[in-house]
């Protein structure tokens, strides 16, 4: 994780006070956003416990205020949809945006010049934006600082920023108890459950399927239980995989929301995913995590999660998926299930 220290300046004593109510600014978030910015939640929640946290989206609709409301519960207070702020450049001579509100911490999570000039009109006691390379912002990082890659942990360093210290998303998803019964019920105690993941939002993303397949029968023959999440839009793999594994299970039924695929996520044991919104959810579940990168990058793409493991495709001499040797992941989860420290790597 990327540490940026403070530039201390005139406004820094200000924020040594914990701000007691804070505004995240977004433009929308989209399924896959949310799930990715997840780790910036659980972050700002602990590094502010006591806080109540507002999530703004200025230009369209959020997922915090749907399909996924239920996840961040107790990591938001408030959640605004369709503001309409930071859209047209008459914005800087209307009235204040939000009327008369007021926040002691304002993090502008984008980067739009115009945007940011928009929301910094709103009543503050500290704006911190990376926009305009951090010159609109109040609080800034060190001069000799380098900017992340990844989104995540570039939201991340507003935190860091903010704080003075690096930023921990250590603050608990909380399930709600129908939804870890229903798991349990789909994934009862007792055995090894490795969890697969075959799906991706592009194919170039995806490791061939014949792989999970033949990695899902070495699991049956070593006494595990394969559990395959499939999506949507991977429907037509469901019964191929059923007859080439018949020891698999499928818990996924259609329309299943993110929230079960977590709590099931934290009933594996392992877990092996591309880089997709299927793996940024098993990352939510913090289940040891073997991620799979070919053309994409994982040093933008990988999710947040404490228990993670990388295989690039460039490590084995490619750069596309097959590239991945089928021995290479199958090694690595037996390393993980037996307690060792995995040897993947990160570059």
């Amino acid at each position: 994780m990327v540490t940026l220290a403070h530039s201390y300046n005139h406004l820094h004593g200000a924020m040594a006070l914990q701000p007691f109510s804070i505004l995240v600014f977004v433009g929308l978030d989209l399924v896959g956003d949310g799930l990715m910015k997840l780790p910036f939640l659980r972050a700002l929640r602990t590094a502010y416990p006591d806080a109540r946290i507002t999530w703004v989206a200025g230009k369209g609709k959020t997922v915090y205020a749907g399909i996924l409301a239920p996840l961040v519960g107790g990591l938001v207070d408030e959640v605004i949809e369709d503001a309409h702020i930071g859209n047209r450049w008459w914005e800087l001579v209307l009235p204040r945006p939000l009327k008369e509100r007021r926040f002691d911490l304002i993090l502008d999570t984008q980067r739009r010049v115009l945007t940011s000039l928009i929301v910094k009109r709103i009543r503050h006691g500290c704006f911190i934006s990376a926009a305009a390379d951090w010159h609109l912002s109040e609080l800034r990082p060190s001069p000799d600082a380098t900017r992340p890659a990844a989104m995540i942990q570039q939201m991340l360093a507003l935190i860091e920023v903010a704080t003075g210290k690096p930023a921990h998303p250590d603050a608990p998803l909380i399930l709600d108890a129908a939804i870890q019964i229903e798991a349990e019920r789909r994934l009862p105690d007792g055995a090894i459950y490795v969890g697969l993941a075959p799906g991706a939002g592009g194919k170039h993303k995806c490791w061939p399927l014949e792989n999970y397949i033949a990695l899902a029968m070495r699991q049956v023959k070593a006494g595990r239980i394969p559990v395959i999440f499939l999506g949507p839009d991977e429907r037509q793999w469901e019964d191929e995989i059923r007859d080439a594994v018949p020891g698999a299970l499928l818990p996924l039924d259609f329309g299943a929301t993110p929230m079960l695929t977590i709590a099931l996520g934290r009933r594996l044991s392992v877990a092996v995913a591309n880089d997709s919104g299927a793996g940024h959810m098993l990352a939510a579940a913090e289940v040891p995590l073997i991620s799979l990168f070919g053309p994409t990058l994982p040093e933008k793409f990988a999710p947040v999660t404490p228990r993670l493991s990388i295989l690039r495709a460039q490590s084995f001499g490619g750069e596309t998926m097959e590239a991945i040797p089928l021995s290479a992941v199958a090694n690595l989860i037996d390393i993980i299930l037996e307690g060792g420290n995995p040897l993947a790597t990160n570059s």
